[in-house]
């Protein structure tokens, strides 16, 4: 059973990574508007996995005899200047996240809840690759500058990523 302090802290998180989701699905419409089909489709894709990841910690609540409860959230941004900076916004945002689990580690780690902990080991490891992948879109669009064409042949590569995030890290490192 969980911590009251440890369920807590989880819902919370539940809140985070919906919020997560939702802040992708606006870049994802910013980028439909902009034109740039596969960097929507990308975005659309972190979009379903932020909602998996809500839906996986909020199971694990009630799978260990605790209470998933929804919270409600900030509306996410919409605006950004290119699409350099909505990767840029996107990398810091997983940063913040990575730092959320990590403090919700040491929480289990402090009340030796071993199973919470198998849990968020899962979620670190994650996060390392959602770390990895946006700033390596940064980096290319960085390298891209104001090529269009080179946005648009990013844009394509970024479009052939598969549903769910499968394999984004094998297809983006063969574009590098």
């Amino acid at each position: 059973m969980l911590s009251q302090s440890l369920q807590d802290a989880l819902n919370e998180q539940v809140k985070n990574e919906f919020y997560s989701a939702h802040v992708y699905l606006s870049m994802s419409s910013w980028f439909d508007d902009k034109a740039l089909p596969g960097f929507a489709k990308w975005m659309r894709a972190q979009y379903q996995e932020e909602l998996a990841h809500g839906l996986r910690i909020f199971d694990f609540i009630n799978d260990r005899d605790g209470r998933a409860v929804v919270h409600g959230f900030d509306t996410p941004p919409a605006e950004w200047k290119s699409p350099l900076d909505v990767f840029e916004n996107s990398y810091h945002h997983e940063q913040k996240v990575t730092a959320m689990i990590n403090n919700l580690y040491a929480l289990a780690v402090k009340e030796n809840d071993y199973p919470t902990i198998v849990l968020l080991q899962w979620f670190i490891s994650e996060q390392v690759e959602e770390e990895k992948n946006a700033k390596l879109i940064v980096d290319q669009l960085k390298m891209a500058g104001d090529n269009g064409s080179a946005i648009l042949l990013l844009d394509r590569e970024l479009g052939a990523r598969k549903a769910g995030g499968e394999n984004e890290t094998k297809s983006l490192d063969s574009a590098a």
